[in-house]
């Protein structure tokens, strides 16, 4: 015989309701810009990084776990491509920016994937920082320049879109 019961809650742990709504609204969001090919969701992402300052690998690596504890779906494994825009959306609302990537294992198995990068560090990820090759970044501006994106080629280093 088995029984079905729900876990207590420590309710102290649970963000305050702005944030969740926050959080809710940043995931949405991400799912709407994923449906754009990615050449357009790189200039958009280009866009909305003006402005910002570079985040923090701290800072970038809370609201990933913001992200993954409020919404479940985002914590799948085809959810990379939405994730990833979430993060950096809510990343935006504080003012920051970090380094939005999408991109292939450079080593079998070669599986196509979107992450975040802070100071350097992949947020949240499995591996080293060179076993990713990236197709598409989107950076937060510096001082010197108006556009945050950057790739291997420019902005014709896309070919399509990409996910898990």
């Amino acid at each position: 015989m088995s029984f079905t019961f729900a876990l207590e809650q420590d309710r102290s742990q649970r963000p305050p309701l702005p944030r969740r709504l926050a959080i809710r609204t940043a995931v949405g969001l991400a799912r709407l810009l994923v449906l754009l090919p990615a050449h357009r969701l790189q200039r958009v992402l280009a866009v909305l990084s003006r402005g910002a300052r570079p985040a923090g690998a701290d800072e970038t690596g809370a609201v990933r776990d913001a992200v993954l504890a409020t919404s479940l779906a985002m914590n799948g494994l085809r959810s990379c491509l939405p994730r990833s825009v979430a993060v950096t959306l809510l990343c935006r609302a504080r003012g920051s920016w970090p380094t939005w990537c999408v991109g292939v294992r450079t080593a079998p198995p070669f599986t196509a994937h979107a992450w975040v990068e802070a100071e350097g560090r992949l947020i949240g990820e499995k591996g080293r920082h060179d076993s990713w090759a990236r197709l598409l970044t989107v950076a937060a501006p510096s001082p010197h320049t108006n556009s945050g994106t950057s790739g291997k080629s420019g902005e014709s280093a896309n070919s399509g879109k990409s996910g898990h």
